[in-house]
């Protein structure tokens, strides 16, 4: 399950509706991803992210089904934040549940990784010197590598 929201996400809320209660689960792994105060460049006062409707959705759900496929997964979820973010505040959240906690991991270290690689969305850092747009890393698409069938 993908959602692509502005408002903040509540991490326990989150993980009751997509696992509670759910017996065959035996491994449930979390990530979030939060805004950094200081970038490789100096410090930032806020992030705005930018997408484009429809395409990312596509693209989320598209990354969250070929989890599924690679994984024995009993559920997953992408939470992903768009707009104005101050440092401290989440971006992104990934849960995964499984019979069995390897699944899990490998299948949140996954989405993370094709995340930050495949996912259509554009960071405006603003700091001192006003806004800068945030370039693709070359460390992000060599951990996605891993994945590449």
């Amino acid at each position: 399950m993908i959602r692509i929201q502005e408002q903040p996400f509540d991490l326990a809320a989150e993980l009751e509706e997509l696992v509670g209660g759910n017996a065959e689960v035996g491994g449930t792994v979390c990530f979030i991803g939060t805004v950094r105060e200081m970038t490789g460049d100096g410090s930032i006062s806020a992030m705005t992210l930018e997408h484009y409707p429809g395409m990312t959705e596509k693209a989320l759900e598209e990354i969250d089904r070929e989890a599924n496929e690679r994984w024995s997964l009993q559920a997953s979820l992408v939470v992903h934040r768009y707009g104005r973010m101050e440092p401290g505040e989440g971006i992104v959240l990934v849960i995964t549940a499984s019979a069995h906690r390897q699944a899990a991991f490998d299948a949140c270290q996954f989405l993370i990784d094709w995340l930050k690689t495949k996912a259509p969305f554009w960071k405006l850092e603003d700091g001192g010197e006003g806004g800068q747009w945030v370039e693709a890393r070359g460390s992000d698409d060599r951990a996605a590598e891993k994945w590449n069938r």
